[in-house]
Parts: C-alpha cells; structure tokens; sequence
C-alpha cells in the first residue's frame, strides 16, 4: 500500500509516542513532590499509590476484549486520552483519595497504549525495517520528554506557577496532539486480521521468559538505582532531573543507531550484547562510590532500556502474523508481574543490604543471557528455540 510522506504509519506512531512520552514526563517529574509538598503523603501512602500505578499494566491482557468493540487505532488513541486527562485533572484532586484515582485513570491510559503501540508497531512495520524504525519512534518520544522537562523548568523557574498549572497545560498540549493525529491519519490496515481472545503458546515460552526477566531488572533500576542516588550520594531534584535530561538526549541519539545495530547482528546477538553489559552495570552499582560513578552507571544502565527493541522483533519474527495483538496483552501483564512482587521484596533486602538487591539484579541478567542464548540467530516460525547444550554427534557401542 502507498503512503502520502506526511501520512505512514512510522509517522503516526512515532506522534503517539510522542503524545505519551510528554504527559508521563510531566508527571514523572512533578508527581512525588507533588504528593509530599502538596498532600504531605508519607512513604506508606506513596507505595500505595505505586501499587495503584501498576495494577493497569498487570490487567494489560484485558484489552484484547476492548478491541472486540473497536479498532486497536482507536483503543490506543482513547488511551491517550485517559492519559492526557488524568495528567490535566491531577493538580485539582491534592487529597489521597483523589490522586489516587487520577493516577488510577493515567495509568490505565499510560499501559493501555503501551500494549496497542507494540501490537501495532509489529502489524504495521515490516521485519526488515522494525528495528530500525522502532528506534526513531523511541527517539521521538525522547525528543517530548527533553520538551516537557524544558518546559516545566523553564515555567517553574520564571513564572513560578503551581502544580495545578502545570499539570493541566501538560494534559492540554497532549489531548491537542491526539486531537490531531486522530484527524490527520487515515486508520491504516493492519494486515492479518487479529484473534480476539487470549493467546498463550508452548512455542512462545522463550519471549514470555525474557519479557519476564525484561520486567524483573526494570524493577531493580527504577526503583532502587535512582534510591541509591538520592539515599547514598544525597541527589536532589536537579541533580535527577538533570539524569533525566542526560537520559533523554541519549536516548534521542542513540535509540535510531541501535535500531539499526540490532537490524545487523540479529536479536540473539544484541540480547547477549545487552545482558552482559547489565550484569557489569548491576555489579558496578553494588560497589560504586562515587557519586559521579554511580551517575554515569545510570546513564549506562537506561541507554540499554532501548535494546529491549529485540525481544519485540525477535517475537514478531516467530509469531503467527495474527497473534501479534492477543499476545501483546499477555506479554505486558507478565512484564507486570515483577512490579507486584519485587519493589516490596527488594525493598525489605534493601534495608539491610543494598549490596544485596543489586547483585541480585546482576544475578536476574545472568538467567536473562542464558535465555538470550537460546535466541536462534535467524528466528522464524517454527524455529523460535535453539538448545544451548550440545547435541550427541557420535553414537558409541558396548564393546
């Protein structure tokens, strides 16, 4: 099918990837001293509001019920919506209660688009040019965030405007460009048409465990990477916003090269590549001293977040062309599943040995680079496993 330039498919996501990365920027940024300054939550209250964040990601798999009743298209751009909207309502509900629910409402907008954008990225983008263009939709959504930290520094620091203000012209900016998109783009053929119930195969066992492992060490970085910055080597808001804006750039720069490096040496070689890089980077963050050490560890450790463009390409290349959206969904809530267990279990660790909680994520990237190396080095349908043991090659007899 051909496309007019300024209407494909690669443009529409990389907007909705844009569209999300600058509200959830917004609120990342703002919200735990929104909660503390505003509310005056205590450390309980935040974690409660945490599991509250993740319970929509655990539930991802129930949107392959919403796309009985609607297009994936539409399913991702009303996600957005509830994303933008509970971004512009959270400034105007400062009780428990309230945050709550609005965080309640953004983040089912926030992992609901997640999992259409990766449903639609493998349906829409061939396996030739996947990873490449999955890294310039990773660079464009870097490209908001850089936008949303300027412009929340820049009205912050001049104009000194509140919470409120700031989390409604966040959610305007971003409804608008839905608003857009919606208009703009023609509602794209998918291809094969998708099954509409769950879809969980024997055959898939190896993409559900690295996704798992995938889940498992993104806990051990957002968590416990950035506590150790702040609890350790006294980090304050600017120093993180400023590993936040760092993280961005790079991201922007590099995400579109790894694409392209994953697109040369195969998945199998990439995983690999990545997982032996975080085991050193987890060890490194159990011994760190220094603070200008650990901060360029979390720079390191987040640049590798985009490597994660494998495991989505790996499974594209395995799977029946119409289990892509079912699977989708499953795939997020086993990502999610991590998120209910281990900020609460490493957190108990973390009070008696940090030392402990991050060996244990070198640990987890260890298993994930034995999975990576079951990774065939050309996946495909009907070959999606290869064994890491050697087969018998020479047959003995009984003298």
């Amino acid at each position: 099918m051909t496309y007019t330039p300024y209407k494909t498919p690669l443009l529409m996501l990389m907007m909705m990837q844009a569209a999300m990365q600058f509200s959830f920027a917004a609120w990342w940024v703002l919200i735990k001293n929104f909660a503390i300054d505003e509310i005056s939550l205590t450390g309980f209250e935040i974690g409660l509001q945490e599991t509250i964040r993740e319970i929509p990601g655990f539930l991802a798999f129930l949107a392959i019920y919403l796309i009985l009743f609607m297009r994936e298209r539409s399913l991702a751009l009303l996600s957005l919506v509830f994303l933008g909207g509970g971004v512009l309502l959270t400034g105007y509900f400062n009780t428990l209660s309230g945050l709550l629910v609005t965080t309640f409402i953004m983040s089912v907008g926030f992992h609901y688009y997640e999992t259409c954008n990766q449903s639609l990225s493998l349906q829409w983008l061939s396996k030739s040019d996947a990873p490449k263009q999955m890294g310039k939709i990773i660079a464009a959504g870097a490209f908001a965030q850089l936008t949303a930290y300027g412009l929340i520094f820049g009205l912050w620091k001049s104009l000194d405007i509140g919470f409120a203000s700031i989390f409604t012209l966040s959610g305007i900016i971003t409804l608008s460009l839905i608003l857009f998109i919606y208009f703009w783009f023609p509602s794209f053929e998918t291809g094969v048409p998708q099954k509409r119930k769950l879809i969980i195969k024997k055959r898939y066992w190896l993409f559900y465990a690295l996704t798992f492992m995938g889940g498992a060490r993104r806990q051990i970085f957002t968590v416990f990477a950035a506590l150790l910055m702040v609890e350790k080597f006294d980090y304050d808001v600017h120093h993180v916003a400023s590993l936040f804006i760092i993280n961005g750039i790079i991201n922007m720069l590099l995400a579109p090269q790894i694409g392209r490096l994953i697109g040369k040496i195969g998945e199998r070689n990439a995983l690999i590549l990545e997982y032996i890089g975080l085991i050193g980077v987890f060890i490194s963050y159990a011994f760190v001293q220094s603070a200008e050490w650990a901060a360029t560890l979390y720079v390191i450790d987040h640049a590798f977040f985009a490597m994660a463009i494998a495991i989505k390409t790996y499974f594209q290349k395995i799977a029946d062309p119409s289990d892509i959206a079912p699977t989708a969904g499953v795939a997020f809530t086993i990502n999610h599943i991590a998120a209910v267990f281990v900020p609460v279990l490493f957190g108990i660790i973390w009070i008696y040995s940090p030392h402990v909680v991050f060996l244990s994520g070198a640990f987890m990237a260890l298993c994930s680079l034995l999975l990576a190396l079951m990774v065939p080095r050309t996946p495909q349908e009907g070959h999606e496993v290869r064994s890491i043991l050697p087969s018998p090659t020479t047959k003995y007899r009984h003298s």
